[in-house]
C-alpha cells in the first residue's frame, strides 16, 4: 500500500489515505458537537448528534469518501498538495459519507429494512423509531456546516455547495422513481423495464456514489470546465450502473455475513436488475410463475424460486464481463482536452488511472 503523509511538507509519521481518513472522522464529530454551537441548552441535542453520526456514518467501506483524496492526488502535482489541501479533501470526503448516511437512514425507513452494515438499522434501535427521520436531517445539515467552516474561504466553495445540492436533488428524484415504480401493495411487472431501471440507477445511485466524489476533487484542483466534467460524468455514470447491478445481485444471492445487510429487494417489489433481466428472457409461462411469487409469496419469498426460473448467475457474469469492457473502453477513448485530465501528460493520465482503480476496487468490493 502506498504510504503518504498528511501533506507534502508534513514530517509526521507516514499514514495511508484510509488511516488519515479514519482519523479525520472523530475530529469532525468533535468540531460539530463541541466547537460549533456552544449553547448549553443544546447539550442533549448535540449528544444525540454525536450518537447519530457515530452509529450511521463510518460503518461502510468509505469508497466514496476516499475517492475524493485519491482523485485529488492524481489531479494535483505534489508541490500543490499541501497539508491544508489534504485535510480539506478528507473533510469533503466525509461530507459525502454523511450524505450517504442521510440517504440510507431515510431509505431504510421507507423500505422497512432490518439491518444495515451488519447492525440493526438506526430506526430499528430501541427508543428511536420514526425519530430517525429528524436524525437524518441532522446528518444532512452537518454536511453544510462542515463545508462552510472548512472551505468557505476557498475559490471552489460555491462549486461544492452547488454540486452537493444538485446531487442531493438528483438522488431524491431517483428515490422518487424507485418508489413510484413499486408502490406498496401493488404488483405490476410491466413497470419493470430496462429503461426505468437505468433511470433509477442513474439518479438514485450513480450521481452521488461516483460523479460527486470525483467532481468534488476536480473543483478542488481548479478544474471547472463543463467539458471536463461532462467527460468524467459520462464514464462515472456507467460505473454507477455497473455497481448497482452488483448490489442488486448481492441483495438476492449475497451472504448477509459478508454484505452486512439482509436483502429485501424482491420482497419489497423493487425494480431490481434481477427481475428486469428475468422478464427479458423468460417465457410467458415463467412470467406467470414469477407474478404468482410476487403476489402471493413476497413476504415469505424463497430466493430459490427465481434461481429455478432462470440461470441468473450465468446471466449476471455475462453482464459483468460486458460492463467491464464497456467502461474500460469509455475511459481509454475519452477525447483529449486542453486541461489534460483525460489523456497522457502531467497531470496527464492521472484521472484515467484514478477512475480505473476506483472501478476495479468497487468491482471486487461492492458492499455498501
Amino acid at each position: 500500500m502506498l504510504l503518504i503523509c498528511n501533506g507534502t511538507h508534513s514530517k509526521k509519521a507516514l499514514l495511508s489515505d484510509p488511516q488519515l481518513f479514519d482519523a479525520k472522522f472523530e475530529e469532525l464529530v468533535t468540531e460539530l458537537t463541541e466547537r460549533d454551537l456552544r449553547d448549553p441548552g443544546l447539550a442533549d441535542a448535540l449528544n444525540r448528534l454525536r450518537e447519530v453520526l457515530n452509529y450511521n456514518v463510518p460503518g461502510g467501506k468509505k469508497n466514496r469518501g476516499l475517492s475524493v483524496i485519491g482523485s485529488l492526488r492524481e489531479l494535483l502535482p505534489a508541490s500543490q498538495l499541501t497539508q491544508d489541501a489534504v485535510q480539506r479533501a478528507l473533510t469533503v470526503g466525509w461530507c459525502i459519507e454523511m450524505l450517504q448516511a442521510f440517504f440510507l437512514m431515510a431509505d431504510d425507513i421507507m423500505d422497512a429494512s432490518v439491518t444495515r452494515r451488519g447492525q440493526p438499522c438506526w430506526y430499528k434501535r430501541d427508543g428511536i423509531g420514526l425519530d430517525a427521520i429528524n436524525d437524518s436531517f441532522l446528518v444532512e445539515s452537518s454536511i453544510y456546516r462542515l463545508l462552510r467552516r472548512q472551505c468557505r474561504d476557498q475559490p471552489y466553495y460555491v462549486h461544492l455547495l452547488e454540486l452537493f445540492n444538485e446531487t442531493t436533488f438528483q438522488t431524491e428524484f431517483g428515490q422518487t422513481l424507485d418508489l413510484l415504480t413499486a408502490p406498496p401493495g401493488q404488483i405490476d411487472l410491466n413497470r419493470f423495464t430496462l429503461e426505468r431501471y437505468k433511470a433509477i440507477v442513474k439518479y438514485k445511485t450513480a450521481f452521488y456514489s461516483f460523479y460527486l466524489p470525483v467532481a468534488s476533487a476536480m473543483y478542488m484542483a481548479g478544474i471547472n470546465s463543463e467539458e471536463e466534467h461532462n467527460n468524467a460524468k459520462h464514464i462515472l455514470l456507467e460505473m454507477g450502473e455497473f455497481f448497482q447491478i452488483q448490489d442488486d445481485f448481492l441483495d438476492c444471492y449475497g451472504d448477509p455475513a459478508v454484505t452486512g445487510k439482509i436483502g429485501t429487494d424482491i420482497q419489497d417489489n423493487k425494480c431490481s436488475w434481477l427481475v428486469v433481466k428475468a422478464l427479458q428472457v423468460m417465457t410467458p409461462e415463467q412470467r406467470s410463475v414469477l407474478e404468482v411469487i410476487f403476489v402471493l409469496e413476497r413476504f415469505h419469498f424463497s430466493k430459490n424460486h427465481l434461481k429455478d426460473l432462470i440461470k441468473m448467475v450465468q446471466v449476471y457474469l455475462t453482464v459483468l464481463q460486458h460492463r467491464q469492457i464497456t467502461i474500460c473502453f469509455l475511459v481509454w477513448v475519452s477525447p483529449p482536452t486542453k486541461e489534460k485530465v483525460f489523456f497522457e501528460g502531467e497531470p496527464g493520465q492521472c484521472l484515467l488511472q484514478a477512475l480505473i482503480r476506483q472501478f476495479l476496487y468497487i468491482s471486487f468490493f461492492p458492499v455498501r
